[in-house]
């Protein structure tokens, strides 16, 4: 062979083993070895030893199994929460609760100041009382044919007329005191005596903090085994002690992308150093 065909078949061999190394960046060339028929030096690579302790690690490591036994994240949540707003337009008179505040079932939360409605309440009993005196009289007269049936009819109309100005008046002043609907705690107060209520506008946000439920999310696989009335034990953070509860009900619909369902629990014994917003953890009983 003459010395360049020499020359450029020792470069071939460089270049491809120069190619070789190149293609498995992180592989690591043994000691050449030479072969028996034309003493050329073969290149051989390894797994690096990380990557094999990787690839080890992660088929030995248990894929995570849905079970009962697990543990999910909960809020408590107030079954009621109300914003008390006024009717009717008016002053505040009085508003005895503050933020935090406990009250009862049928407590007087907010009074309006509604001398003004009172005042037009008054005038029409006194037109309703006319209205049923001319009426009185007309029927009266029309049995001795002083009158005709058109004035009697137009007595009784405007009677009828009378009555309904004085039931609207009774309904707009009963308006003007407004009870609490549930036991409960005051949340927010937006508003003070002597200052103008505005129709619809919140005066005050109420918790029922007696009925207190469990909003959680658990896996749509869990539907298989997880019923309403299902036992469930709550850790609270904020108290750091366990309630009993279960399962109330189940939301309408799975999330199509995380692959959840809405589960909503209640306690099963009264609790009342909880608050609503506090959260801690659901285990299941088993199934």
């Amino acid at each position: 062979m003459k010395p360049w065909l020499k020359v450029c078949a020792g470069s071939g061999i460089a270049l491809l083993m120069t190619a070789q190394v190149v293609a498995s960046p992180n592989a690591t060339t043994t000691a050449p070895a030479r072969s028996a028929a034309g003493g050329m030096p073969a290149v051989a690579a390894t797994m690096p030893t990380a990557m094999a302790a990787a690839a080890a690690g992660a088929a030995a490591q248990p894929v995570p199994q849905d079970s009962p036994d697990g543990k999910i994240r909960i809020q408590l949540v107030s079954r009621d929460q109300v914003d008390i707003s006024s009717e009717i337009s008016a002053k505040i008179a009085s508003l005895p609760f503050r933020d935090g505040d406990a009250f009862r079932a049928g407590q007087t939360l907010v009074s309006l100041d509604c001398s003004l409605y009172s005042a037009q309440l008054r005038k029409a009993q006194a037109d309703a009382d006319g209205a049923r005196e001319l009426l009185s009289v007309n029927q009266k007269l029309v049995a001795l044919h002083s009158v005709g049936e058109l004035e009697v009819q137009q007595a009784e109309a405007k009677q009828r007329a009378s009555a309904a100005d004085v039931a609207y008046m009774q309904a707009t002043v009963h308006k003007c005191t407004i009870a609490a609907p549930f036991d409960g705690r005051v949340s927010k107060r937006s508003a003070a005596p002597q200052q103008f209520a505005e129709a619809g506008k919140p005066l005050l946000t109420i918790v029922d903090t007696s009925h207190l439920e469990l909003k959680m999310i658990v896996p749509s696989k869990w539907l298989l085994w997880l019923k309403p009335g299902h036992a469930l034990n709550v850790q609270v953070d904020e108290v750091g002690r366990s309630y009993p509860a279960k399962v109330a009900r189940i939301g309408a619909r799975v999330d199509p992308v995380t692959q959840t369902v809405d589960v909503t629990g209640m306690l099963t014994g009264s609790a009342p150093e909880l608050l609503p917003g506090m959260s801690g953890w659901a285990t299941f009983a088993a199934r």
